[in-house]
């Protein structure tokens, strides 16, 4: 017996060491000492960036004071330039003192009587954008997870460690651009998912894992591939930006720093670009959202029990006491002759209908669309998702099936629900 008790601590001995060692294998790949770099917070106000002051003043205080106030001068003409393509006189000091937001500093240098800076200036995108006629609904893309792959050396890497690549898209600031861009950093198991190898798995199953977890719909791919001509001297990078589960093309280009100090800024002006590669793909509808990682569940009108939502009940209790009384009043008029019974009015549906929109004209097409039926008093999208689909409210004086069998009439398929239609083209 003393001899089985013997046993039986030793092996559960070792099954404790064996786990304290597997944990601590674990905790070494989770536990980094600088896995990735917070992003920015973003928001949607207009930003001009780079603006280089030189300004002289009393002391350095009244000198940086100056400074500030001839960069908002300088970044209000570089906006209205941007945005309207011609020249403008500017703004007094008062006005732009209530339109800018923030002043971003990149760069500053300040001595007793002079201050030298490049400055970035935000400006309110409801109050400038009234002056400047361009405060309407922007178009933006669905969710969209960034994957930022660097190569140098020979090795790929994303949040192993803290790259200039990622440190990058850290610090950029994404709020004036048509892209929604969900940038995680490396923290906890994020390290152990996002690899540069997860880029060549097409695997849809695993993908739509990995994007509920971030909350995003589609996946974009953007990769740099840094070459050094020596320690220290001239660095090559080789920007590509894909997308998808399937790691497709959009486009590449070059850039070029004489010293490796100037990566950063390589880097900075790397993601501009790439920015406006992914909003032109966008706009043109090549960057859209995969079917496949979406999963609709479809309407299916033999299980749906339309008795049980008891449509007619709620529409009686909505129209009011003061129209039943209005109705009664109509039907004993009838029945003394005296005059003809008043039919009652027509109730106004709210419905929401969802909508392919695989580019930006499909949106407009859709709304028109819905707009020319008799009995539709409005039609707007309230959630947009080009390359997937989108949500349009709209208001029918009338019943849902009607409204169905007249889109049915345009040509459309539609699959009805409680409250809500699905409608797509044939082939889509």
């Amino acid at each position: 017996m003393s001899f089985l008790t013997d046993f039986r601590i030793k092996i559960a001995a070792i099954i404790s060491v064996v786990t304290m060692l597997a944990g601590t294998v674990v905790y070494a790949q989770l536990e980094g000492t600088e896995r990735g770099v917070a992003p920015l917070a973003s928001t949607g106000d207009f930003e001009v960036m780079g603006v280089a002051i030189d300004v002289h003043g009393d002391d350095a205080f009244d000198a940086r004071k100056k400074g500030w106030e001839e960069a908002q001068r300088k970044a209000w003409k570089m906006l209205y330039k941007r945005t309207q393509g011609g020249e403008t006189e500017g703004l007094p000091d008062g006005t732009l003192n209530t339109i800018v937001s923030a002043i971003i500093v990149e760069q500053e240098q300040i001595g007793p009587k002079r201050y030298i800076a490049t400055l970035g200036v935000m400006f309110d995108r409801a109050r400038a954008g009234s002056i400047l006629g361009v405060g309407g609904r922007r178009l933006r893309s669905p969710p969209l997870l960034v994957l930022p792959i660097m190569w140098s050396g020979g090795s790929a890497q994303v949040f192993e460690s803290r790259t200039e690549w990622q440190k990058a898209w850290a610090r950029f600031s994404s709020g004036d651009s048509a892209i929604d861009y969900v940038r995680p950093y490396g923290s906890d198991s994020e390290s152990l998912v996002l690899t540069a190898g997860q880029a060549n798995r097409p695997s849809r199953r695993w993908w739509r894992n990995i994007l509920d977890q971030f909350g995003a719909a589609d996946v974009i791919i953007p990769i740099v591939r840094l070459t050094y001509k020596y320690p220290g001297g001239p660095v090559t990078g080789r920007f590509t930006a894909r997308y998808g589960p399937d790691n497709r093309y959009i486009d590449s280009f070059t850039l070029k720093v004489a010293r490796s100090e100037d990566i950063p800024k390589m880097m900075d002006q790397g993601i501009a670009r790439l920015d406006n590669i992914y909003s032109s793909a966008l706009s043109r509808g090549v960057l859209k959202t995969d079917k496949s990682l979406v999963i609709e569940d479809p309407f299916n009108l033999e299980e749906l029990n339309l008795d049980d939502f008891n449509l007619e009940d709620g529409l009686a209790v909505e129209i009011g006491e003061g129209d039943s009384s209005a109705n009664a009043a109509g039907v004993s008029g009838s029945e003394s002759g005296n005059e003809a019974s008043v039919p009652p009015p027509t109730a106004i549906t709210s419905i929401s209908l969802q909508f392919d929109t695989p580019d930006v004209s499909a949106v407009g097409r859709g709304e028109s669309s819905l707009r020319s039926i008799p009995g539709v008093t409005s039609a707007s999208t309230s959630s947009l998702a080009l390359g997937g689909v989108s949500v349009m409210n709209v208001t029918y004086r009338g019943d849902i099936s009607a409204l169905a069998q007249a889109l049915r009439a345009q040509g459309w398929q539609v699959q009805q629900g409680a409250g809500a239609l699905r409608i797509s083209r044939s082939g889509q």
